[in-house]
C-alpha cells in the first residue's frame, strides 16, 4: 500500500475549473472520505489520481515519488464504480480473475485461484462463482465489483460512490463490511460520497470538496463539532444544523427576531456584533422551565427519536428528542440550547470560533 500527496491539483475543462487548487495527503492504510454534492469535484479527483484525467497545474506522490507523467496501468490503482461494469456473460469467478489475467501481470492461475477465493470468502460471495453475473442481484453484482478491486491487491483502493445505488438496508450493511475489511487488510482507501452518514461512519479522515475546492480536511468530530463553514456545517447533520442571524448587545448574544438571548459564552469574544449562531438540533432541548419560549409548528416522530420544528417570535429551529414525543402541534413549548456547544460564523459563512 502507499501514501497519496496531492499538491495544488487543478483540473480544468475548457472554460470550467473542476478543482482548484486542491492539497491533501492520504496516509499509508487510511480510510479517507471525499464528502461533497453532485459537481463538487469528487469523481475527477479520483480520475486524476487513477490517471484517467490529466491535471492542468500541481503534482501527484505516491510514496514520495511524483507519478503525473505514469500511465493508468503503471500507477497500481484499483477503481470501483458506481455503476457495477461487470462482464454479464461471464462467471463471477472469471470477473474476479479477468484483471489478474492481463497480459501485463501474467499471474499464475494457481494465484488466480486463491487470490479468488480469498476475496470471495471476505465478501462472502463464495456460492456465486460459478453464476454468470448478469444473474445477480444489485448488492451481489457490487460485492462482484469490489472483489474485482481486492484480488489487485493495489497501491490504493479508489471508490466511486460504490454504495449509492443500493438500497438503504443493504447500503449500511456493505458499509460495515467494507470498514471491517479495509481495516483487516489495512489498504489505502479513497472513497468519495455525497452522503453524511457514509462520511461519518466510515472515515479515518475527511475532505469536504465544494465547487473544485477543499474546505476542510479533518476527522469525523472536526466535521460535525468544529466545521470550517456554514457550507460544511449543513452538510454534516440530520436534521441540518439551525443557522441563526445574531448580534452582541450589552455582553449577550441575541437571536434576532426571537426571544433566544444566550449570556456571553466561552469563545465569543471573537464574534463580530453581527453574525450567524449554529446550533445543533441536539442541543435544543425542551423543558418546562427552560429560558426560551416558542411554539410547536411540525412533528416529525422517527420511532427512536423525534424532531419537533419550533417557532421563537420569526426564527425557526429544529430539535431532537428521544423516542416518541407527546407534544401537539401549535402547543407552547419552553426549551434551553446548550450554550457551550454552539458555533460562531461571520456573515460571509466562515467560523469565527
Amino acid at each position: 500500500m502507499s501514501d497519496v500527496t496531492l499538491k495544488h491539483i487543478t483540473k480544468r475543462f475548457r472554460d470550467v475549473t473542476a478543482l482548484k487548487d486542491v492539497s491533501f495527503e492520504i496516509e499509508d492504510g487510511e480510510f479517507f472520505v471525499l464528502l461533497g454534492q453532485t459537481g463538487a469535484g469528487k469523481t475527477t479527483t479520483l480520475r486524476v489520481i487513477a490517471g484517467l484525467e490529466q491535471h492542468d497545474e500541481g503534482q501527484l506522490l505516491f510514496d514520495g515519488e511524483a507519478v503525473d507523467n505514469l500511465t493508468p496501468a503503471d500507477r497500481d490503482v484499483a477503481f470501483v464504480f458506481q455503476q457495477y461494469s461487470l462482464y454479464p456473460t461471464m462467471s463471477v469467478y472469471d470477473n474476479l480473475a479477468f484483471p489478474l489475467r492481463s497480459p501485463l501481470r501474467k499471474t499464475p492461475e494457481a494465484e488466480i485461484r486463491q487470490r479468488v477465493q480469498s476475496a470471495a470468502e471476505k465478501l462472502r460471495i463464495n456460492h456465486l462463482l460459478d453464476r454468470k453475473t448478469a444473474h445477480l442481484s444489485g448488492g451481489e453484482m457490487q460485492r462482484v465489483s469490489i472483489g474485482r478491486a481486492i484480488v489487485r491487491e493495489p497501491r490504493i483502493y479508489l471508490m466511486d460512490e460504490p454504495l449509492s445505488n443500493l438500497d438503504a438496508k443493504l447500503r449500511e450493511a456493505l458499509r460495515v463490511e467494507l470498514q471491517h475489511l479495509q481495516k483487516t487488510q489495512g489498504s489505502t482507501t479513497l472513497f468519495v460520497t455525497h452522503d453524511q452518514v457514509e462520511a461519518l461512519t466510515m472515515a479515518d479522515r475527511i475532505g469536504v470538496l465544494d465547487q473544485g475546492r477543499l474546505v476542510q480536511v479533518g476527522s469525523p468530530d472536526d466535521i460535525y463539532d468544529r466545521p470550517a463553514t456554514t457550507f460544511v456545517a449543513q452538510l454534516v447533520g440530520t436534521p441540518g444544523i439551525n443557522l441563526l442571524p445574531a448580534t452582541r448587545q450589552n455582553g449577550s448574544l441575541v437571536v434576532k427576531d426571537s426571544s433566544i438571548q444566550l449570556l456571553k459564552q466561552s469563545g465569543s469574544d471573537k464574534v463580530p456584533n453581527d453574525f450567524i449562531l449554529g446550533v445543533r438540533p441536539e442541543d435544543v432541548q425542551p423543558t418546562p422551565d427552560g429560558d426560551f419560549a416558542g411554539e410547536i409548528r411540525l412533528i416529525e416522530p422517527l420511532g427512536v427519536e423525534t424532531i419537533l420544528h419550533i417557532k421563537s417570535g420569526q426564527q425557526s429551529l429544529l430539535s431532537i428528542v428521544t423516542g416518541m414525543a407527546s407534544w401537539s402541534i401549535g402547543a407552547p413549548v419552553r426549551f434551553n440550547i446548550a450554550g457551550d456547544r454552539v458555533h460562531y460564523f461571520s456573515n460571509n459563512g466562515k467560523r469565527v470560533s
